[in-house]
């Protein structure tokens, strides 16, 4: 870190596991502010009511009777066929009915482990490549998955919807080849376009499952929606890639908002009227600056980042002519009142009682390939700064006249906080002035804490946490797109 230019955050170096392909084989890879989707309540995910019902693959029912290259017959291969298997049918009803075409099965599904297969699809070697893709053109129409680490590492992770995910979003490359010009697709177009629009086809597909029209496979709208955009979030581009660079994929925000988008509107309309200039303007992923290259965007927890936070957080809301709390480092403990683990909003007190050393923990940068938060690997510092903020935020709406403990507190936290995080974009990263500023890629590490179960982000005083993922996502965009004045007149 700079003395002199302070950047927050980094994201979290993961893994990005899906490149696909269209256009033709080792021809072309695919690997305005956002709008909020709808109404957000605490029980709303994309307008379906939050369940706990089962996700997973559906007990009792046949598997797809589909031809596979290279495949092993077992579990990976079983759960992969089955999730084409359910594709099939929605795409054979909805291009028919959405676009006037009819829907073309892939002509050829393979199989690989990245372990020891050597294959060479669309000009490739499948040796340790651990991804799934689709490719088209050329003669070749081909969904091909890792069975061997990608499929097992995404299902123990993230359950066996994650792998139903991946392949509704190779599926997405598919409907674009399919469709072309009615998706705006051509040979010139974007990486990055193409991506978006499979994300958003992939959002589709899991509303439709929510509804229980699968044959193989449930999702229910809580833990098992929340796995989903974990997923999304997992297989993002890594911090500092320009989403003009050929084969960009998107960061987290980029592609958890298409995903929700294709979700919320069910229309694969939607989807396809992603385009260029759409994208273009609301698209977060970008080239790190001469400042965030020097430091990777990563400020430790030390007085003087805490006390540029506490300037950060006070320049934000200053209009709100609410009393400022402060932030003290006093283990997270309020004398009373209840205290929330590891930053405490106390009003009597009017502080920010903060833990540092379970703060510093979450502000570690991951390990490629760990899933945030899990078994106590970090996120990143922007992750533990969102949770001090979203405890000052309650001092905001104390002083505004909100209660701090009803169902929409939560989403008004989570929604200032987005504010907060909005105000801290530099509009000259190359000048230093001292303060702190949004880094390259921590928005990704808002996404990844507020998809944590223990988050504060989206909780109330009490720590009470918005039970669906997809709302506490949304508000939050809410506020970054919006602004606090957004914040207050959604949520009353």
């Amino acid at each position: 870190m700079r003395v002199q230019w302070v950047r927050v955050g980094l994201t979290l170096a993961a893994v990005a596991v899906m490149v696909a392909q269209v256009g033709g084989c080792g021809q072309t890879k695919v690997a305005g502010q956002p709008s909020v989707m709808g109404d957000i309540d605490t029980t709303d995910a994309g307008g379906e009511e939050v369940t706990d019902g089962p996700t997973g693959p559906r007990d009792g029912v046949p598997n797809a009777d589909l031809a596979v290259e290279n495949g092993d017959g077992g579990d990976m291969d079983r759960l992969a066929l089955n999730a084409v298997a359910d594709l099939y049918e929605y795409w054979g009803k909805q291009m028919p009915g959405e676009f006037n075409e009819d829907f073309q099965k892939i002509q050829r599904l393979v199989s690989y482990d990245s372990r020891r297969d050597d294959l060479t699809l669309c000009g490739a070697s499948t040796r340790e490549f651990v991804n799934a893709f689709y490719c088209g053109g050329g003669g070749e129409d081909l969904i091909a998955w890792d069975r061997g680490v990608l499929l097992p590492s995404l299902s123990e992770m993230f359950g066996p919807m994650s792998v139903v995910g991946v392949l509704a979003h190779e599926m997405g490359h598919a409907v674009q080849f399919r469709l072309g010009a009615k998706s705006n697709m051509s040979q010139s177009t974007p990486t990055i376009v193409r991506e978006q629009q499979a994300d958003c086809y992939m959002g589709n597909f899991m509303r439709w499952v929510v509804k229980g029209n699968s044959k193989h496979f449930q999702l229910n709208t809580g833990k098992g929606l929340n796995d989903i955009l974990a997923t999304v979030f997992f297989i993002r581009d890594p911090a500092g890639l320009d989403s003009k660079t050929e084969g960009a994929h998107g960061l987290a925000f980029d592609r958890v908002y298409a995903f929700q988008e294709g979700f919320s509107t069910e229309d694969p309309k939607r989807c396809a009227a992603m385009d260029v200039e759409e994208i273009d303007n609301r698209i977060e992923e970008k080239e790190r600056s001469e400042g965030d290259e020097a430091d990777k965007g990563e400020a430790p927890l030390d007085d003087n980042v805490l006390g540029l936070l506490q300037e950060s957080l006070d320049e934000a809301f200053k209009d709100n002519n609410a009393e400022q709390p402060e932030i003290t480092v006093n283990g997270g403990k309020c004398e009373k009142g209840k205290s929330t683990s590891p930053v405490s909003y106390c009003p009597d007190e009017n502080i920010v009682g903060i833990d540092l050393d379970k703060l510093k923990q979450i502000a570690q940068p991951p390990k490629d390939g760990v899933q945030p938060g899990a078994d106590g690997a970090g996120i990143g510092d922007f992750a533990a700064m969102a949770e001090i903020a979203s405890r000052y935020s309650l001092a905001i709406q104390k002083q505004v006249g909100f209660p701090l403990d009803d169902e929409n507190a939560g989403l008004r936290t989570a929604c200032l906080t987005g504010a907060w995080t909005e105000s801290t974009i530099d509009e000259d990263p190359n000048s230093p002035d001292g303060k702190l500023h949004l880094a390259v890629g921590d928005l990704d590490e808002a996404v990844a804490e507020l998809l944590q179960d223990d988050s504060l982000i989206a909780a109330d005083i009490n720590g009470d946490q918005v039970p669906s993922g997809f709302a506490r996502v949304e508000a939050f965009r809410m506020g970054y797109a919006d602004g606090d004045t957004a914040c207050m007149e959604e949520f009353v």
